[in-house]
This record gives structure tokens, C-alpha cells and sequence, in this order.
């Protein structure tokens, strides 16, 4: 499959392409093309280091996003909606977009879920739902999977990735997608209504793990 990582500069785009760029092909986006592609070349750098042969290419976001089977949306909470009315304009009718955004920010209690404290704002699922024609090709997921592991592919995640969609069909597509990462186990928690159960997760996560000197924590259900 073509795998599309808006904003796959960042930590979580490097251990996402790194895991996958053995079986896929990834385009890595930015606001910045420049950026994009020495962010590829970088990764491809990585990949051949650790014996893997991939095809990691780099580009502005909107251009990314123009031919791919799935587009995964790693971007800043409040670059959401500019960014996906951009995406809107060009992305195919058939690529399943995947969203790991988290609205979060953090005060001097620490890091809170933004919906939470501010009532016009609204869950990262529903405004790329509300900003992207389709609803049904809209999944939820990864947001409570920690960059740093991602990165060190040679590592077991040995965690569960929460996943919010309408179409099982899709839902099920990126599921196998996630299993493709070692230790890594998908677990669907609902319709894209519910995506902020898993979102509201990441916030909770990064202040336990503060509060408790943990390095890199995650989730399992047991």
C-alpha cells in the first residue's frame, strides 16, 4: 500500500515510517516540502542501516495527498482544520484517512484534554469529519502509543492501539495495518463518535507517567 503521513516529520511519522516502510510505500509530508524530503532521506538512511530496503519519498502535505490508499493525519491540534480543508480539495474519494491527533495542551495542573476546559472546542475525530468528505472512511487511533518506542524499530511496543471508526471494513484494514508492528495489539473501541475515549487517554498517560517518573508508559488491557 502507498501510506501518506501528514505532518511525518515529527517522532510519530519517523517510528511509523521506519515500521512500515519494509511492505509499504510512504510519502512524508510537511508544510515545508524541503523539510519533507530531507525527513525521507533521513529515514531512508535509518532503514538501510537496520538491512531494511524501503521506497521513502518526501513532499508538502496537500501534494502527499493526492495518490495514496491511506493518509495518517500527525499533526498539531490547532492546525487541524486548515489542514484537512486543504486535504479535502485534493484527496481521493478511496483513501481511508487515519487521524492520531490529540487535542491537549498543557497548564500548570499539567496536561489537560482540551474539550474538557473549553466548550467550543471539539474532539480531533470530529473535525476532520466535519472538514473531509466521507464520515465512513475516517479512523481513529495511535494516540496513546509512544513515539520514542516507535522509533527504536528493533523494540516490541508490547501495547494496545484504541480504535475509533464507522466502517468495520476500514477499521479492520487499518487494524492489520497495526499489527504489521511488533507488540503492537488493536483493539476497537466504537463508532468515530467515541474517539475521544481514546484521545482523552494521552493527556491521562503523559501526566502518570510524570507524576510517577515512568519512562514511555502505554496501554494494555488485560
Amino acid at each position: 500500500m502507498k501510506i501518506s503521513i501528514v505532518g511525518g516529520t515529527g517522532g510519530m511519522g519517523e517510528g511509523l515510517a521506519l515500521r512500515w516502510a519494509a511492505n509499504h510505500d510512504i510519502l512524508i509530508g510537511s508544510r515545508k516540502a524541503e523539510k519533507a524530503k530531507e525527513a525521507a532521506n533521513e529515514y531512508k538512511r535509518i532503514a538501510e542501516e537496520h538491512g531494511i530496503k524501503s521506497n521513502i519519498e518526501g513532499g508538502d502535505n496537500i501534494e502527499i495527498a493526492r495518490d495514496c490508499d491511506i493518509l495518517m493525519l500527525s499533526i498539531p491540534y490547532e492546525h487541524t482544520r486548515d489542514t484537512c480543508e486543504q486535504i479535502a480539495k485534493v484527496v481521493s474519494d478511496d483513501t481511508i484517512i487515519v487521524s492520531l491527533i490529540v487535542p491537549m495542551r498543557k497548564s500548570k495542573e499539567g496536561f489537560e484534554y482540551i474539550p474538557m476546559h473549553d466548550r467550543n472546542a471539539e474532539s480531533a475525530a470530529d473535525i476532520v469529519a466535519n472538514t473531509i468528505s466521507n464520515k465512513d472512511r475516517i479512523v481513529s487511533t495511535l494516540h496513546t502509543i509512544s513515539e520514542v518506542k516507535l522509533k527504536h524499530i528493533d523494540q516490541s511496543l508490547d501495547c494496545d492501539a484504541y480504535i475509533c471508526g464507522d466502517d468495520k471494513d476500514k477499521v479492520n484494514t487499518i487494524s492489520n495495518l497495526l499489527k504489521e508492528i511488533n507488540g503492537l495489539n488493536p483493539l476497537y473501541v466504537g463508532p468515530l463518535s467515541l474517539s475521544y475515549q481514546i484521545e482523552i487517554l494521552t493527556p491521562m498517560l503523559l501526566n502518570t507517567a510524570i507524576k510517577n517518573k515512568l519512562k514511555h508508559p502505554g496501554f494494555r488491557i488485560v
